[in-house]
């Protein structure tokens, strides 16, 4: 079964980033996850437009760029000019006044433009978005910090979206709490990708080749 694995960067050992991008490239992983956080939005700081640029700089792997901050439009351009095409960018609805503007000009930029759902937010007010973004980032916890508890009524919103994802054109991505029996419940459902942190990835005292390949060999 075909799923996509994401590295959750605001999970890495930043003492030793560059060999992190490397072992993590090496290892399999399909694609680097950015946390963007301003502080506001969210009430935690974690990764900058530094950081996004220099891993955009050390791998030809593709970037998910999940922006937490508050009216994203008004610096979009500062992330749109150091991503690549075939990169993507989630924005949250509720951070934006006109949402679609900013959506626009991702999709201008030539990036895959993809908006991040809360556990809050239910999928009847993102449906007009849904005919816009290529991905759906469905946040299984609050964002803003990692470590947290899956929060389980959100299986109810992944069903919801599941049913509109072909009529729509989307892809449906998990990030938050992803353990091996998420993957193995909504893979086969039609998840299309996992991002993961501290669960399943990092902080283990095994080499990422082992993990990723561990995963991708779960019985289904």
């Amino acid at each position: 079964m075909q799923f996509e694995l994401m590295a959750s960067m605001m999970c890495a050992d930043y003492g030793n980033l560059e060999k992190e991008v490397k072992n993590l490239e090496e290892g399999g992983i399909d694609s680097f996850h950015i946390d963007i956080m301003d502080g506001r939005y969210v009430p935690n700081f974690a990764m900058s437009l530094n950081d996004m640029r220099y891993i955009a700089s050390a791998t030809k792997k593709p970037l998910d760029v999940h922006l937490m901050i508050e009216h994203p439009n008004n610096r979009i351009q500062l992330f749109l000019e150091n991503l690549r095409k075939g990169d993507t960018v989630y924005i949250h609805p509720e951070a934006e006044y006109h949402p679609s503007t900013t959506l626009q000009s991702i999709i201008n930029a030539g990036l895959i433009p993809g908006i991040a759902v809360n556990p809050g937010t239910s999928v009847e007010t993102v449906m007009e978005m849904l005919r816009i973004v290529k991905k759906v980032l469905v946040m299984s916890v609050n964002p803003g910090n990692a470590g947290q508890m899956y929060l389980p009524y959100v299986g109810k919103k992944i069903t919801k979206l599941l049913a509109l994802k072909e009529d729509m054109d989307f892809e449906i991505y998990w990030d938050g709490a992803c353990s091996a029996d998420k993957i193995l419940e909504y893979a086969p459902k039609g998840v299309a990708g996992f991002v993961l942190g501290t669960t399943l990835l990092f902080g283990k005292e095994q080499p990422y080749a082992d993990t990723l390949q561990n995963i991708r060999k779960l019985r289904f």
